[in-house]
């Protein structure tokens, strides 16, 4: 679940996306003050728009992709309710961006540019990740997008593949992460020896 809200871009809309609808035609059914959007040819639900959200959720605030507390959670629930919607969401507050160990990386099989790499995450997961950045090597410490996270620029990060090799999460650079004094150059952000592998990548304030 992608929850994100930005009262200057967007306007007091909570956004919530529970399932990648990339060139699927979707529909909506607007209850209320909540507007359920399924996919049109299964009704499988992908998103969630709650309008005048702070009037339903307290101490709602965010610059785009957000946690909800418990009680605000509780409160989101009810509106649902409310609205005639039987769903109910759960708290989801797993970091999205965290420090990852790359313990192998060896070439794509069909390409000439592109690593498939091992990277250890928080819990002690391992995830697959292909990576098209030249200074991808095994033995770095970089910042991992989990899939599930919301990238400064909006983009949401999905399961995938990549020429036919299954790549979940991303690997970012510096420039992508929205860092200050992000170099020019392109390349993944190599991170010194003082960050713990697993722990939560902290993004800058917009």
């Amino acid at each position: 679940m992608i929850v994100s809200y930005n009262l200057e871009a967007v306007g007091d809309t909570l956004i919530i996306v529970t399932a990648n609808s990339f060139d699927k035609e979707v529909k909506y059914i607007r209850q209320k003050n909540v507007s359920c959007i399924m996919i049109a040819e299964n009704d499988q639900i992908v998103g969630w728009n709650i309008f005048e959200a702070s009037h339903h959720i307290t101490n709602l605030k965010g610059n785009g992709q957000i946690e909800l507390s418990p009680s605000q959670i509780t409160e989101l629930n009810l509106v649902v309710k409310e609205a005639g919607f039987a769903t109910e969401f759960v708290v989801d507050n797993d970091p999205k961006f965290v420090v990852g160990y790359v313990h192998t990386s060896v070439d794509h099989e069909d390409s000439d540019h592109l690593t498939v790499n091992d990277i250890e995450i928080d819990n002690a997961q391992h995830v697959q990740i292909v990576c098209g950045a030249s200074n991808m090597k095994a033995g770095l410490k970089v910042v991992v997008a989990k899939v599930g996270a919301m990238m400064p620029d909006g983009l949401i990060i999905w399961p995938g593949e990549l020429r036919g090799v299954k790549s979940d999460g991303m690997v970012c650079s510096a420039k992508e992460l929205g860092l200050k004094d992000a170099p020019k150059e392109k390349g993944i952000l190599e991170l010194d020896d003082s960050y713990v592998v697993g722990s939560k990548f902290v993004l800058p304030e917009k």
